[in-house]
């Protein structure tokens, strides 16, 4: 029986940047991580292997990195993991010793088995496997109407590749009042609708999928809560993920009421030398303080880089208040992101806020021939003035725009230390920096408060 001193379950992004920063950190220590795929995939990529990039094998991720560092890849799957004595099985049947253990196991998609015939054949979901990915790949190719169930990130982001192809229908079916509801506010939720129908695709909110319709076993429409139905070759369910914690229940880990392994602050479970990051780990968040799970990868490696430096003993101080969801995405060409709060969790967080929002363009003058529309929305608390959330309409300059307020959030950066941000500003490169967008939202925020005093 061979031993490791620490043992990654999982390929994702979590396992790779837990084990090369565990490993950066503790370079005397034998690393171990076993993952079920040979192959795996950049998950936030996999919307774009459907046009942009053409094929699966652009969109290829591998544990390189991790493997040059030091670590060792087992290609297997852990079917046990025995917490008291420190060891793993596996189907090959190898059973491996322990020092430290992580959980990195990442998510599965939500069946609707809610939904009469979500189980039909021509119902796909989005798994974030290489051969999946490939095979569904060849399925959309061959499809002609594609309904999506869900107008979440991946749902909208698969629509806007999709319907690139001239050839196909591409619909979305959202119960929400608009797509992207849970990451924007109305107002800017709303043009995100707007992008995917000027982009061609048939955008059909505050809307429910009551059945799939099917003919000799396969799907082939579905029929809405209103009554109306809808012919389909291929339906696509992309309506979320949830913790892929199978392993960690059998093994008498504790589980939160979201269904995501339970970790402190240093990504700790409650079993002595076990740790879980990523997707199948719980979160706190921001704004609420509660238990939540955000499944980001941009999450799942800042906390996979806390824990990996933690492992043997603490370096990194982990002491934000909460999990930040920093959201990006581009529809039809126009770019939106938000972090932190937006105006629905705070209301439904009973949070007092003003807004300060702001209009320009990302370079100056306008004319210069790549100029794009930009604006700005901070959320602030009128108290002291913090930003608690901010949402960015504009080109691809908002990707890390969106960035710079997610650190002050962090940071706990005011409107009126905003309002004296130094920057750098450049014609081909930004805004004007007389009407740098972020300052002068938080000039607006400055006035509602005031406003709101007197």
């Amino acid at each position: 029986m061979k031993r490791y001193d620490v043992i990654i379950i999982g390929g994702g992004p979590s396992a790779i940047i837990a084990g090369i920063a565990g490993i950066k950190q503790s370079k005397d220590k034998s690393f171990l991580m076993i993952k079920e795929d040979e192959k795996g995939l950049v998950p936030c990529g996999i919307p774009y292997i459907f046009h942009d990039l053409g094929d699966v094998s652009k969109n290829e991720m591998g544990p390189k990195g991790f493997v040059n560092a030091g670590g060792e890849v087992l290609i297997d799957h852990v079917n046990s993991v025995d917490t008291k004595n420190k060891k793993v099985g596996t189907d090959k049947g190898k059973t491996y010793e322990y020092e430290k253990l992580v959980f990195a196991t990442g998510s599965v998609p939500i069946e609707p088995k809610f939904i009469e015939g979500c189980g039909l054949e021509g119902v796909v979901y989005i798994k974030k496997r290489y051969d999946h990915i490939k095979d569904l790949k060849n399925k959309t190719d061959n499809a002609k109407k594609i309904i999506i169930i869900g107008g979440g990130f991946i749902g909208c982001e698969f629509a806007d590749q999709l319907v690139k192809f001239k050839d196909k229908e591409i619909s979305i079916v959202e119960m929400q009042e608009h797509c992207l509801f849970q990451a924007f506010s109305p107002d800017i939720a709303q043009q995100t609708d707007e992008a995917l129908e000027n982009a061609g695709v048939k955008v059909y909110t505050n809307s429910k999928v009551k059945k799939v319709i099917g003919k000799n076993g396969r799907a082939i429409g579905v029929e809405l809560d209103n009554g109306s139905i809808f012919d389909a070759d291929l339906i696509i369910c992309s309506i979320g993920y949830i913790p892929d914690t199978k392993l960690a229940k059998k093994a008498g880990i504790n589980i939160n009421k979201n269904g995501a392994i339970d970790v402190d602050n240093y990504l700790r479970t409650s079993e002595k030398d076990v740790f879980a990051a990523g997707d199948c780990a719980g979160t706190i968040g921001f704004i609420t303080g509660r238990t939540d799970n955000v499944m980001l990868a941009s999450t799942a490696t800042a906390e996979a880089r806390v824990l990996g430096y933690n492992l043997f003993n603490i370096k990194l101080l982990r002491n934000f208040g909460g999990v930040l969801s920093v959201f990006s995405t581009e529809l039809n060409g126009k770019a939106f992101a938000s972090t932190g709060a937006i105006e629905q969790t705070a209301k439904q967080a009973n949070v007092s806020y003003v807004i300060g929002e702001f209009q320009s363009v990302d370079r100056h003058p306008a004319a210069i021939e790549d100029s794009s529309k930009l604006y700005v929305k901070l959320i602030v608390s009128p108290g002291d003035g913090s930003i608690i959330g901010g949402e960015l309409i504009g080109g691809k300059s908002i990707g890390e725009m969106i960035n710079i307020i997610s650190l002050a959030i962090q940071k706990s950066v005011t409107v009126y230390e905003l309002v004296s941000f130094q920057v750098g500003t450049h014609p081909l490169l930004t805004t004007s920096p007389t009407q740098y967008v972020l300052i002068k939202a938080a000039e607006h925020a400055i006035e509602n408060i005031e406003a709101n005093r007197g």
